[in-house]
């Protein structure tokens, strides 16, 4: 009876350490010990490179001439811009998000109905934003333990590695404007000022890892000045606008002591 009683403790021992060693499967999706651990990287640094299309009192087709604006969007009038930036994730849905932007706006009348007038301007801009984000759609890669242990990409599906949001503000725009055959008795000229904006977009990023993203945002941006190329029309009836194209990178920090960011890259 002893040996008997032995060998069945021995194998439950044997059987309950055999099964501690099998590998469980990894967990991608989410579960509800999970749902705070975007809360371990709250902050973010950004950075973009792309382009502009400006829209103001040189260039472009008169309205009759032009359908829905679209061909006012043209190479000639496209430029580039530079962004940097960091976010603050305030909860799942919201992120706060200061950035700095350079670059530059060109205006002319060598295509569209003003041919003939011949104006030119070239602008070089400075922009802060304070903007908010909101999330439509968030990757589960976030809510995924072994996604945020890991350095490198993972297996997941691409629609659940996707982030879609929206967002607005408020900013500034610093500018200064080299003219090209400007004098005109319709209008007036400004070389430059400083004019307050509202940035207005969407944005769609990819969670390549637990600390990286990439992705793309169309913004317009609504600025309160008619003197962005350095001219405004006696026939004008709006102010000047203007479209961003910016294609992104962001890193996330993780949080530290007192829930400031850690500025650790490993």
């Amino acid at each position: 009876m002893k040996k008997v009683l032995i060998l069945h403790l021995l194998f439950c021992f044997i059987y309950s350490f055999s099964f501690a060693q099998v590998a469980k499967p990894k967990r991608f999706s989410p579960s509800a010990s999970d749902s705070e651990l975007w809360k371990l990287r709250r902050y973010e640094l950004t950075g973009g490179l792309g382009f502009t299309q400006f829209f103001g009192d040189i260039g472009g087709f008169s309205i009759g001439e032009n359908a829905l604006g679209f061909r006012d969007i043209t190479l000639k009038h496209t430029r580039y811009n530079f962004s940097t930036g960091m976010k603050y994730r305030i909860n799942r849905d919201f992120t706060a998000r200061i950035s700095l932007s350079v670059g530059s706006f060109h205006s002319t009348d060598k295509r569209g109905s003003n041919e003939i007038r011949g104006f030119e301007s070239s602008t070089i801009f400075f922009e802060p934003c304070l903007m908010g984000e909101y999330y439509f759609v968030k990757s589960k890669g976030e809510s995924s333990y072994i996604f945020q242990r890991g350095s490198r990409i993972v297996m997941l599906p691409l629609l659940s590695t996707l982030n879609v949001y929206g967002f607005t503000g408020i900013g500034g725009l610093a500018y200064n404007v080299n003219f090209k055959n400007m004098p005109s008795p319709t209008g007036l000229t400004k070389p430059g000022g400083f004019t307050a904006i509202i940035p207005a977009g969407i944005g769609v990023s990819m969670s390549y890892s637990a600390r990286m993203n990439i992705g793309v945002e169309l913004a317009r941006r609504f600025s309160f000045s008619d003197y962005l190329d350095g001219y405004t029309s006696v026939y004008s009836k709006a102010n000047d606008v203007y479209y961003f194209v910016l294609f992104n990178i962001s890193y996330k920090l993780p949080s530290g002591f007192g829930g400031l960011p850690s500025f650790r890259f490993k």
